[in-house]
């Protein structure tokens, strides 16, 4: 296949004038083509990775689904999403197998949709008093035996779990933990107990601003502690609600392209109508972009706007597009230690790309594993 007349997504020139080449599902250094696509006034990027979304559609990857699984993969793929590490919530330790179980299935055998690439424990090492959505009644301390029991049910397809610094054996944890990404969040820690989180081998913290401390200049918190560690990420949920457009620039300028990552932190309602749902077992009221707890409409519970919607809006937001695209691509790729194979539009990568549309980025077309869709 060739790609013709497009601008292409590249990591360190931003967007290039060039042709693209695909062999199979590979992306080729150049090829006889039997298909030619017409890119004219189109920017072509890289499928989209969402490293933090708990559904969609009406479904919920913590309900251990093999149908909603397949229900969110498919969602998700249509909407430029084409890799997914969903995340589970705080939850009693069977049902946290299930889900492994359930994820480890549909990787297996799935015939469709968004490719899984992992799995992202959100819960349930996390704080009571930075818990916001997440069921309190199944918060626990971080406990390695139990990270490494669902590790071995989901085949090994955990990739990041986040832990609140400040409870008790969360340092040994963070040190102890092999072949995931610890993320700091639903955190009080002050600034001293994140960056000795950050220290033991933390590299990530977990939708920026959202379950932790404030930034204050004389307790910066986590926030604080992420900026003084070069090689730590931040996740940031840029749905227009969670964090305001002037935080979401200065983010990027502090810690430059390289460190963010855009997040949906979607629930069930994504891709629904307004109405009552369900999250981690507690009702969500979800009006337009905003979702939050039935209980208490002061706390958001996660958001009902797509990946491929939030990186739209950064860029409403006078993200330049080149760095939105990259912190929705790339950078989450680093963050899973899948950049040899997905994230950029290298050859040798996997042929999975969008094509947008310039004047407003809607996508004209999806390639996933080399197959136009």
């Amino acid at each position: 296949m060739q790609i013709s007349n497009g601008l292409i997504f590249d990591l360190n020139e931003g967007f290039v004038s060039r042709e693209l080449y695909t062999s199979g599902s590979m992306i080729s250094v150049s090829s006889d083509p039997d298909t030619i696509v017409d890119a004219s006034d189109c920017y072509v990027i890289p499928g989209l990775i969402d490293l933090h979304f708990h559904g969609c559609c009406g479904e919920d990857f913590s309900d251990a689904s093999p149908e909603g699984l397949q229900t969110m993969a498919d969602y998700e793929l249509a909407n430029g999403i084409t890799y997914i590490c969903p995340a589970g919530m705080t939850l009693p330790e069977e049902q946290l197998i299930k889900l492994c179980q359930n994820a480890a299935r549909h990787q297996k055998t799935a015939l469709s949709g968004a490719e899984l690439v992992g799995i992202n424990l959100e819960g349930p090492f996390l704080s009571h008093a930075k818990k916001g959505a997440q069921n309190g009644e199944y918060l626990r301390e971080p406990n390695l035996e139990l990270l490494n029991r669902l590790q071995v049910e989901s085949n090994h397809l955990v990739k990041l779990v986040t832990v609140a610094p400040e409870l008790p054996g969360a340092l040994d944890f963070i040190r102890e933990a092999k072949g995931v990404t610890v993320s700091l969040g639903h955190t009080a820690a002050d600034y001293d107990t994140a960056a000795a989180a950050f220290k033991a081998g933390a590299k990530q913290a977990t939708h920026l601003y959202n379950g932790m401390i404030p930034l204050h200049h004389r307790n910066p918190g986590v926030i604080g502690a992420a900026f003084d560690c070069p090689e730590a990420k931040v996740e940031l949920i840029c749905d227009g609600i969670h964090i305001h457009p002037s935080t979401i620039r200065l983010t990027f300028q502090i810690y430059g392209k390289e460190r963010v990552i855009l997040i949906s932190d979607t629930l069930r309602a994504a891709g629904m109508p307004d109405g009552k749902y369900t999250l981690g077992g507690q009702d969500v009221v979800v009006h337009g972009n905003r979702a939050t707890l039935a209980e208490n409409p002061d706390t958001l519970a996660g958001s009902a706007t797509n990946l491929m919607d939030c990186m739209r809006t950064a860029i409403s937001f006078g993200i330049p597009l080149a760095d939105a695209v990259r912190a929705a691509t790339y950078n989450p790729a680093q963050a899973l230690g899948l950049e040899d194979r997905i994230g950029t539009l290298d050859v040798g990568k996997d042929a999975t790309m969008i094509l947008l549309n310039k004047n407003d980025l809607s996508i004209r077309n999806i390639i996933f594993h080399g197959a136009i869709l």
